[in-house]
């Protein structure tokens, strides 16, 4: 054997011993035949299934998991044809049933007509990042669901309440369809609060918000905390009639609470007065004016004695 064989073995020694010394598992694909011409021993340990089962791009795509298997072969064959370096993301199957998030990085390695000869690189183990990366995702949606929350009531605060305003406001101006709105105000709630005390006050808060929130029954139907002892319920697609419902049903049930209010001038108990509007924006009306013209008719309901609704078509 010749002294330049003998160091090429050796060369080739080395980086074999290199590639499958790394948790980074080497693979190398031929582009004719589509067959393994090389994977890493690595890949065993880490997803069960034996080195020489790896025989060709049918074991890699089958070894896959099914949502992610698509989506993943046809980019990766895609990149390939044309050439290019890519990385692939997915969730490959181990032998026992389970399955372990893996990054591919793949290079293209062309011949000196220009086509593609093979495919070579790594498996990366991604399951703790993507672990990581779940968390990160849980924890941004909590954060997001507190910042549209009031942190007395639980109800949407009034950030929610402008944005999905905004939102419906669009839509219906689009579709041509009815938007409703309620604003509540709770009847002599400062005085309330001097009689009984803040604590007492936030309780009784907290109940018509409950109340109110049991009030209304589809998803798109937003109760808010507007600010202090006032509320506002967006009502998409609610005609007035609806709408009317709607108040009407949100006064029985504060009616219902019975909450005691000694130092009410018009009743027992704790009530609200309520404004109610309805409209089908034009291309020429502002969200804003609508909710001001909601909030005069909840001052003409404050103005005509408390604890009654007003509502009328804008």
């Amino acid at each position: 054997m010749s002294e330049e064989k003998l160091e090429l073995d050796s060369d080739n020694a080395v980086y074999r011993t290199l590639l499958e010394s790394t948790k980074a598992i080497p693979w190398k694909i031929d582009w004719v035949t589509m067959k393994f011409a090389y994977i890493g021993p690595q890949i065993e340990p880490l997803l069960g299934w034996k080195q020489d089962s790896w025989l060709t791009v049918e074991d890699w795509a089958t070894r896959m998991h099914p949502e992610d298997r698509d989506y993943v072969v046809n980019f990766c064959v895609a990149q390939s044809k044309a050439g290019v370096d890519h990385e692939a993301d997915y969730r490959a199957l181990t032998k026992s049933d389970g399955y372990v998030w893996i990054r591919d990085v793949v290079h293209v390695v062309r011949n000196e007509q220009g086509e593609v000869d093979s495919l070579i690189g790594f498996m990366f183990d991604i399951s703790e990042r993507k672990k990581s990366e779940e968390k990160l995702i849980i924890l941004q949606k909590e954060l997001e669901a507190l910042s549209f929350k009031d942190s007395l009531t639980g109800v949407a605060n009034r950030r929610k309440f402008e944005s999905a305003l905004d939102t419906e406001w669009a839509s219906a101006r689009r579709n041509g369809q009815p938007l409703s709105l309620i604003v509540v105000d709770v009847d002599f709630f400062k005085q309330y609060n001097d009689y009984y005390g803040h604590i007492r006050g936030d309780e009784c808060l907290k109940q018509i918000a409950q109340a109110l929130g049991l009030s209304v029954t589809r998803s798109r139907d937003i109760v808010a905390r507007f600010g202090g002892e006032e509320f506002v319920l967006v009502l998409p697609e609610t005609d007035a009639n609806a709408a009317l419902h709607v108040a009407e049903r949100c006064k029985r049930k504060l009616e219902n609470l019975q909450i005691p209010h000694e130092a009410s001038t018009i009743g027992r108990f704790v009530s609200a007065s309520m404004g109610v509007g309805t409209i089908k924006p034009s291309a020429e009306m502002e969200a804003k004016d609508f909710v001001e013209a909601v909030d005069k008719l909840l001052y003409k309901a404050k103005q005509n004695g408390r604890n009654r609704i007003e509502c009328s078509n804008l």
